[in-house]
Order: structure tokens, then C-alpha cells, then sequence
């Protein structure tokens, strides 16, 4: 992870990064990220944290796949909103910190 930016929302972290070419939809396709965990790199991050309830609390990833493709996945950070691939970029995110 080499930058982090603070959108003052989900939305506008969303278009800030369509605008910098991060336009593929990592939700959708959220088995890339599975299959192939090491062919990712989280280039942006930002954690939203709601004011007392946890169902407001989200995460945006801007994503580069090696291939060069870059894209977006957001994630909640309520109990059902942990799939296998938010748990995947926590991992990758980790192993990012320098």
C-alpha cells in the first residue's frame, strides 16, 4: 500500500478513484482476488467509521492486479459483510505495511 487518501465519503472515494483508471468492479469479481491473492496489490485504502453503529463502518480498496488492471472493492465491516475476499485484502494489506 503506498498511498492513502480521506474522501469525505464512499461515493466520492469512488469517483476520485474511476477518475484515476481504478474502474473495474473487484465486488462483481471477487474471485480473482481468491484465486490468485499474490497477483494483487492495494494501491489505496480508506476506512470509513460510522458514529455508534457498526453497520456504518466501510472500507474502499483501489486494487492493481499485475496484469495492470486496476479496480475498486468495497467492503462492511459488520459481522455479514466479511466474505472471503474482504478477508484476502485484509491479508494483502498487512503484508503491504512497511
Amino acid at each position: 500500500m503506498t498511498k492513502m487518501y480521506h474522501y469525505s465519503s464512499v461515493a466520492k472515494a469512488l469517483d476520485e478513484l474511476h477518475e484515476k483508471g481504478f474502474t473495474y468492479d473487484y465486488n462483481i469479481h471477487e474471485a480473482d482476488i481468491v484465486k490468485n491473492p499474490s497477483k494483487f496489490e492495494i494501491v489505496h485504502i480508506y476506512r470509513y467509521e460510522g458514529d455508534s453503529n457498526p453497520d456504518d463502518e466501510a472500507v474502499v480498496y483501489g486494487i492493481k492486479c499485475t496484469s495492470g488492471k486496476k479496480g475498486v472493492y468495497v467492503a462492511g465491516f459488520s459481522a455479514n459483510s466479511i466474505t472471503e475476499a474482504h478477508e484476502v485484502l485484509i491479508q494483502i494489506s498487512i503484508k503491504g505495511r512497511k
